[in-house]
């Protein structure tokens, strides 16, 4: 071969060996990128999971939060308000990123993903909306519970005073029609107590709740001013008893301000409505933002398994790397001895030059030797032969592969303990999760237990309170009874006092006429003796008198004929006084028997009235009893649906968590298969 074609060899063998090393440059630096990449983005996945799990606890929150602000707890609202601030703050680095740790916006991802953030996005505008329509209306909600709780605390006073009045038209005679009234008025006011909880609450049944608050507000008002003023379409007279009247100004007073309540109460029921309607689709809202966001969360999750995938490229451009050593080294030797040929070629005299040339190239393809197996402790000696720029690269090739498979085993060995502890966390979560179901699952059914054993209760006191009611009714109609009982015996007592006076005057007008027998008794014996007298005075005149004695015999027969009746009309007469001494002596047992009788009357009356008074707080207390009973079963049966909810969301949980530690156990995997795939490379002790 002529030493032309020998130099054109060796300039095109330089230019093999200066393509090999700038593909070996081009792989080490592909090969840093791809693991710097894979950090950055690896980063970035780690914000956005813990901005999810944020999102998913805030989500929840703000719909508890909303929901207790909505049923009148106004310390609820400030930090609903809190809440909603953070999860729009989040929101915004999610959409925007985070300038400040450079943390890129979600909306610049592809597929799953954007989609997942653009669901969100519509769900939380919706959910917003809700939420800003409670926290608009804290000033209603806080007026309507100061509203509500001025008339629970005014209703124990109108109670007592209402009560006092059924007493007092019971103790006046007042009609039992307008007792009746009086005594319906405690259970209105038991009612409006009750139901303004009810309008205050929501729901479907507060716009009917609402209307019947109203109307009996309503009738208790015009019940007493009915008394007060009379009322005929109610069938209510006016009362006259002065006390009594007393009393009731005192109840028109005192609910005059309740009724103002009440007014207001029905002005901004309506807002109150929009408001728990507000806080119930916020509640439905938050389970589907939950779901969004849990499918969010797995698509990056599914993004990063792919990411980590990048990972073998970086192995790929550093095998390249590698090659690129070895063929440089290879390319090299045989520039060397192209060299050392050409040298021999053109000049004998150079040969010392070319033996050190050659010694200084073996020298440093001993040195690779050890490189090709992937020892990186070895180093090119740099001198001033021609081998010197050469090595000075090759270590400097060297250095950078030893970082970089420094940088691999660092990194995968932190995958991997990550990937551990994280698959252990999530191991426990799931455990957490199954025994948290369990709990979950005794928990419900003990509230449904307890469910259905208060709503027994309800029932037992609904009847309880419909016999209660019917003794109240029993009572007031047998202190009517009794009453009028008294009454009764009272126009006795005076029948018969006056029939005691008629009959003492007939005793007195038979002792008159026994005087004026008496009287004629004598005239009689009088006119016996002048007949006598005058029939001696006829005897003595003789033929002359013997008329005159005649009329004085016929006198004389007269008079005693006279004198017998007034004897019989004597013994009639002292009969008679008799007679009514005796009923004048029974009279007065009788009036002393009515007299008794009446104060028995009145005593049961009262008896009555106390057994009516007792019977009516009893049916209060026993209607309390029913509706705190049948509240207690509505709030056990919304506790009991809850905990189903919670149960479901646990099981979701516990299946989420086992998924996410089967995918960090599948990482974990592809960390130690990276970390065995650089194992072969030698690195120098630190």
């Amino acid at each position: 071969m002529s030493v032309t074609s020998k130099v054109a060899g060796g300039g095109q063998g330089r230019s093999l060996v200066y393509l090999a090393i700038g593909a070996l440059v081009m792989a080490v630096a592909l090969m840093t990128a791809t693991l710097a990449y894979l950090a950055y983005k690896s980063q970035h996945d780690r914000e956005y999971i813990e901005l999810l799990g944020e999102q998913s606890v805030l989500s929840q929150t703000i719909a508890k939060y909303a929901a207790d602000a909505a049923g009148g707890e106004v310390v609820s609202f400030a930090p609903l308000r809190r809440a909603r601030t953070t999860f729009e703050a989040n929101m915004n680095l999610l959409r925007h990123g985070n300038p400040a740790s450079g943390l890129p916006a979600l909306r610049e991802q592809d597929g799953e993903v954007n989609e997942a953030l653009v669901a969100l996005e519509r769900r939380w505008n919706e959910y917003r909306t809700n939420i800003d329509t409670v926290l608009e209306r804290e000033q209603v909600i806080d007026a309507l519970r100061e509203h509500v709780q001025a008339i629970r605390d005014a209703v124990p006073h109108l109670l007592a005073q209402s009560d006092v009045t059924v007493v007092q038209l019971a103790q006046s005679g007042a009609p039992r029609e307008q007792i009746y009234l009086a005594g319906r008025q405690l259970m209105l006011l038991q009612r409006i107590e009750n139901r303004v909880g009810d309008v205050l609450a929501g729901g479907d049944d507060a716009v009917s709740a609402a209307d019947r608050f109203a109307r009996d507000a309503a009738l208790f008002e015009q019940v007493v001013n009915g008394m007060l003023n009379g009322n005929p379409r109610l069938g209510l007279v006016r009362v006259s008893d002065e006390q009594t009247r007393t009393t009731l100004r005192q109840v028109a007073d005192s609910f005059a301000g309740v009724r103002e309540r009440v007014g207001a109460i029905m002005e901004r029921s309506p807002e109150s409505f929009e408001v728990v309607a507000a806080a119930q689709r916020a509640l439905a809202i938050s389970d589907e933002i939950l779901v969004d966001l849990g499918a969010m969360a797995e698509s990056l999750h599914a993004q990063s398994e792919l990411r980590g995938l990048g990972y073998y490229g970086a192995v790929l451009f550093g095998l390249i790397g590698l090659l690129m050593l070895v063929g440089i080294g290879w390319l090299l030797r045989r520039d060397a001895q192209v060299r050392l040929e050409e040298t021999a070629a053109r000049n004998r005299l150079a040969e010392e030059e070319n033996a050190r040339n050659q010694e200084a190239i073996l020298r440093l393809l001993d040195e690779m030797g050890d490189l090709a197996d992937g020892d990186l402790t070895v180093s090119a000696t740099v001198n001033e032969d021609i081998t010197g720029a050469i090595a000075d690269s090759i270590n400097y090739a060297i250095e950078t592969l030893r970082n970089l498979v420094a940088a691999i085993n660092d990194t995968t060995q932190q995958v991997s303990g990550a990937a551990q502890r994280t698959q252990k966390t999530a191991q426990e979560l799931a455990e957490a999760s199954e025994h948290q179901s369990e709990r979950v699952t005794s928990a419900t059914a003990a509230i449904t237990q307890m469910a259905s054993s208060i709503e027994e209760v309800s029932e037992n006191a609904t009847q309880l309170a419909g016999e209660a009611e019917s003794s109240v009714q029993i009572a007031t109609k047998g202190a009517g009874a009794v009453q009028a009982t008294s009454r009764g015996m009272d126009t006795i007592r005076e029948q018969i006092q006056e029939t005691s006076k008629r009959i003492k005057r007939l005793g007195e007008s038979s002792q008159e006429i026994g005087d004026i027998v008496e009287l004629i008794n004598d005239i009689a014996e009088q006119t016996n003796i002048l007949a006598l007298n005058a029939a001696i005075q006829a005897a003595m005149a003789g033929d002359a008198g013997r008329g005159f004695a005649v009329v004085a015999d016929e006198v004389q027969r007269l008079a005693e004929r006279s004198t017998g009746a007034t004897k019989q009309i004597e013994a009639l007469v002292k009969t008679i006084q008799a007679d009514t001494n005796e009923a004048i002596i029974s009279m007065e047992e009788s009036t002393a028997g009515v007299v008794s009788g009446a104060n028995l009357a009145q005593d049961a009356g009262r008896a009555l009235e106390e057994i009516e008074a007792v019977s009516r707080r009893l049916a209060s207390l026993i209607a309390n009893i029913s509706s705190s009973a049948n509240q207690q079963a509505s709030a056990a049966a919304a506790v009991s649906d809850t905990m189903n909810v919670i149960q479901e969301i646990t099981s979701q949980t516990t299946a989420g968590a086992k998924e996410s530690s089967a995918a960090i156990g599948n990482l974990a995997g592809l960390a130690d298969e990276l970390r065995r795939s650089v194992a072969g490379f030698k690195l120098p002790a630190a």
